[in-house]
């Protein structure tokens, strides 16, 4: 089972953090802490795997990384889970993010957070692999992409529409307000110079 994903950067700050376990708030920022102190230790030439210990209170929890440009990407998984399908895993979810954001940076972790956690969970869910496959996952995730557009879209119209409603209904109340402050002419007739027309003297001698 995977315990926990994090991401950060080379000064760890964290850019993705999804724990799979009930933990305390004072628990997880020690597990970040712990978790970054230990990869960053690690020589860039050996493998990508190490024991923690009981980080997360059991014996057999591992941390299993990659480390692109200024992000590691950090699986805390126990001993069910194969090191080597892990790298792969975190290979499909960074190719993944790479083809939805078009050369994926941190910046795009920072400003696109619900997009990558989408995208997450296309990956892994409640600690399972769910979909290793990117086509699918890419589609998944430009499908969501349209479904967002066009509500936002459907949202835009709607207010447009109440906007034109609401100035018509302004308008209406303010030519009635014109009306009874002017008050009806000879046998109740609308004067000329507050006729419908709105701004245009009607009968104005030339």
């Amino acid at each position: 089972m995977i315990n926990a994903i994090l991401v950060f950067n080379n000064h760890g700050k964290p850019r993705l953090v999804r724990f799979y376990r009930h933990l305390a708030e004072e628990a997880q920022q020690q597990i970040l802490r712990d978790t970054f102190h230990m990869v960053l230790r690690r020589d860039e030439h050996v493998c990508n795997f190490l024991e923690c210990g009981s980080l997360f209170g059991s014996p057999d929890c591992k941390l299993i990384y990659r480390h692109y440009a200024t992000l590691y990407f950090v699986f805390c998984v126990d001993s069910s889970e194969s090191e080597l399908g892990i790298l792969d895993l975190i290979q499909v979810f960074v190719e993944t993010l790479d083809k939805c954001f078009e050369n994926v940076c941190e910046l795009d972790l920072i400003f696109h957070m619900d997009k990558v956690h989408y995208i997450l969970q296309e990956v892994v869910i409640g600690g399972m692999v769910l979909e290793t496959n990117m086509n699918e996952i890419v589609a998944q995730a430009e499908a969501q992409s349209k479904l967002e557009k066009a509500e936002v879209s459907s949202s835009l119209e709607r207010g447009a529409q109440c906007r034109c409603r609401a100035g018509w209904a302004l308008g209406a109340v303010q030519e009635d307000s014109m009306l009874q402050a002017v008050g009806p002419g000879v046998n109740g007739a609308i004067p000329a110079c507050v006729s419908p027309g709105r701004g245009h003297r009607v009968g104005a001698p030339h």
